[in-house]
């Protein structure tokens, strides 16, 4: 049975994305010959993306309980049951690159940011869950949190093209949904209310704009291409294209834009609000 890395390679040749981040380290290793070893192990010496998110992610979460050579393998073991974990990590990392000004380079995400690192550790953490190694799953969820300071459960769904900025103190519920080209910033709740069970956490539709700071609590749902401003308390629904604001979160106006998530825009205009002040 072919391994990950003999199906791997077969794709290096026509991996844009890899081919990119390796041209972008051999570039950094000439301009800095200082992260040289650096540089070789995470991402010149791998034969592919897929080999080189592995040990950069074992790297940061391994420890003397779990050491990285284990965790590499419970990666792989994901990646073989579900290669499209490969091609949404590419998918995030191409969304990072397109909206966060501060990223210049393919390669920086892979090996610097925490939001795509604690993104991708909660993908393998979510279909070694679904492979019934619950408590794996459960450990990763819990160094990731202590490494990258997150908490994404790893039965919630996510989709692909997420960009996480900065990350801090992102909660993402075991029953929540988080659909395909979102952005959330920071210290951002997509939490529970009460000790409810069953399915109790929001769902986040495609391509909205989650504002720093705020929660979104209970079972309801954000609709497509809604943004949610910084601070916000949301307890209700929101219609698609739509911007709420405020505690507790209100409809403001119309969401400005065919794709807030891209945008990025999280200004609040006089017309959207209809006030003078």
């Amino acid at each position: 049975m072919p391994t990950l890395k003999s199906k791997s390679a077969k794709l290096t040749s026509v991996d844009p994305v890899w081919t990119r981040v390796r041209e972008e380290a051999e570039a950094a290793t000439r301009a800095d010959t200082s992260l040289g070893g650096f540089l070789f192990t995470s991402v010149l010496n791998p034969s592919s993306f897929e080999e080189a998110l592995c040990h950069r992610l074992a790297q940061r979460l391994g420890n003397a309980d779990i050491g990285a050579e284990l965790i590499v393998q419970g990666f792989e073991d994901a990646l073989d049951a579900d290669p499209d974990i490969g091609a949404a990590a590419r998918a995030d990392l191409l969304a990072v690159f397109d909206r966060d000004p501060a990223c210049d380079r393919y390669i920086e995400p892979l090996l610097y940011f925490k939001g795509f690192q604690a993104l991708q550790t909660y993908r393998m953490a979510h279909r070694l869950f679904k492979m019934g190694r619950k408590d794996f799953a459960y450990y990763l969820q819990s160094r990731s949190s202590m490494i990258f300071g997150t908490d994404l459960h790893p039965t919630s769904q996510i989709g692909r093209g997420i960009m996480i900025d900065h990350a801090h103190s992102i909660v993402i519920g075991a029953t929540a949904v988080v659909e395909d080209n979102v952005s959330i910033l920071h210290s951002v709740t997509l939490g529970g209310t009460g000790k409810t069970d069953g399915d109790r956490h929001p769902k986040v539709r495609h391509g909205c704009l989650i504002g720093a700071g705020a929660s979104i609590l209970g079972n309801i749902e954000v609709g497509h291409c809604s943004r949610v401003a910084a601070g916000s308390v949301v307890l209700h629904d929101v219609p698609p294209n739509r911007t709420v604001a405020g505690v507790p979160a209100k409809v403001v106006g119309y969401a400005g834009c065919e794709e807030p998530a891209r945008r990025m825009d999280h200004s609040i205009t006089v017309a959207e609000t209809g006030k003078s002040d």
